[in-house]
């Protein structure tokens, strides 16, 4: 069985890996999204500004 020592050490095992997993699920499911989606709808607002300009030229 397990001594007290490689006990803790699997609990810290344990808590990096779930960390781990979480923080990944964080960034791909909520901060990948956002910065794909802020940067397409600034590239969309560019091509509407330039079309604009173009058409008032």
């Amino acid at each position: 069985m397990f001594e007290f020592d490689q006990y803790l050490g699997f609990l810290a095992f344990l808590t990096i890996v779930t960390i781990g997993f979480w923080l990944m699920m964080f960034l791909l499911l909520f901060v990948v999204p956002y910065w794909l989606g802020g940067n397409l709808l600034e590239l969309w607002k560019e091509k509407r500004e330039a079309r604009r300009a173009q058409r008032n030229e």
